[in-house]
């Protein structure tokens, strides 16, 4: 007769060991969050990214209570859609969080979607943070997370995450540089052995790109259109600028006639688009500029070797990288998943944890 105990027979507090310990791993499996303006992702270790969806939630007031309609994709068809009562928000502004309260909530529902409804108890989580973000924003992330569940916090810096995410050696004593183009912010950064040497994050991003093509419909046109739609024109005709050929794209526009008050369409050409976007376009190009400035030249001749990498969703505008390499003369490649690199790097961080602790915000 065998010695060796039967764990499936062996209990604590009356249920068996080995169901207890399928249990606790599955509650407590270790996730990372790439905490976004505009989207945000989670990551689980073992598994990979299991969630993917825009940062925005529908509360609806009932009885001096608030309650949450929707999240994600179901409250982003909402934005600018919603009747008396209910509200359509985004509670990050700039990659930082301007509602604590309704933030905390987002990622308690965002973790327990992604976890099947069983939430995220005493898991070890990962987020994602603006290297610009002041100590009390970040606080705030912090506490978000360990109030909507988290048995422990850790932060790491966007940029670093990004260059983690797109393959680059960030641990090598060599320069790696990353474009990060989120939502609400671009990041740039130059890395070297684990650390940022220098970088410059400015509060402009794919929603302040929106804005522009609503300002710009509403001086040409005395035409107001929805954020939404001006995504949707950004995605479909937007470029950061006009490709050699020349060739010209068209899109329909629908809104509110200013001076009439009734609805109205017409037709954007994407050269149109490409003037809107100027100004964010070069707030960008100058940041870049910046950041290569304070950058040591012996870290600045890496750059002229292996190029900077966009990452986020605002490296998929087409000719952003052309347009960068022209105005610095460094070469500019798109990431293979520019829109998953943060959420990759910070989930290959969250596997490492104790090698990749030095690059943690403490």
């Amino acid at each position: 007769m065998s010695n060796r105990l039967d764990a499936s027979r062996v209990k604590r507090n009356g249920v068996p060991v080995g169901l207890f310990t399928k249990v606790k791993n599955l509650i407590t499996r270790d996730i990372a969050i790439d905490l976004g303006t505009a989207n945000t992702l989670v990551y689980v270790a073992g598994k990979g990214i299991v969630f993917d969806e825009p940062t925005v939630i529908a509360l609806k007031d009932v009885r001096g209570r608030t309650q949450v309609v929707a999240i994600g994709t179901d409250a982003k068809a909402m934005l600018g859609r919603t009747p008396e009562g209910i509200r359509a928000i985004r509670p990050l502004t700039d990659g930082v969080i301007g509602d604590f309260g309704i933030a905390e909530e987002l990622i308690r529902l965002i973790c327990r979607k992604a976890f099947n409804q069983r939430g995220f108890t005493s898991a070890r989580v990962i987020v994602t943070v603006p290297s610009g973000a002041t100590a009390v924003e970040r606080r705030a992330i912090r506490d978000s997370v360990e109030k909507a569940g988290a048995r422990k916090v850790f932060l790491i810096e966007e940029p670093i995450a990004a260059a983690i995410g797109a393959g680059l050696p960030v641990t090598d004593p060599t320069g790696s540089m990353v474009v990060d183009i989120g939502g609400g912010t671009t990041e740039v950064a130059v890395m070297s052995l684990g650390g940022i040497v220098a970088s410059k994050c400015i509060r402009v991003g794919g929603n302040t790109m929106d804005e522009a093509i609503v300002s710009y419909v509403r001086r040409a046109y005395n035409l107001q259109i929805g954020e939404s739609t001006a995504e949707r024109v950004k995605l479909a005709v937007g470029a950061a600028s006009m490709p050699p050929d020349g060739d010209e794209r068209r899109a329909m526009v629908r809104g509110r006639d200013l001076v009439t008050g009734v609805p109205r369409e017409l037709e954007i050409g994407s050269a149109e688009v490409v003037a809107s976007l100027a100004e964010p376009i070069s707030a960008i190009v100058e940041a870049v500029r910046t950041t290569l400035e304070q950058t040591a030249p012996e870290l600045a001749a890496d750059m002229v070797d292996r190029g900077m990498v966009l990452t986020g969703g605002g490296g998929l505008l087409p000719n952003l990288d052309v347009v960068l390499e022209q105005a610095t003369g460094v070469p500019a490649i798109v990431a293979n998943l520019p829109l998953s690199c943060g959420a990759l790097g910070a989930g290959s961080a969250l596997e490492h944890l104790r090698a990749m602790n030095k690059m943690l915000v403490h």
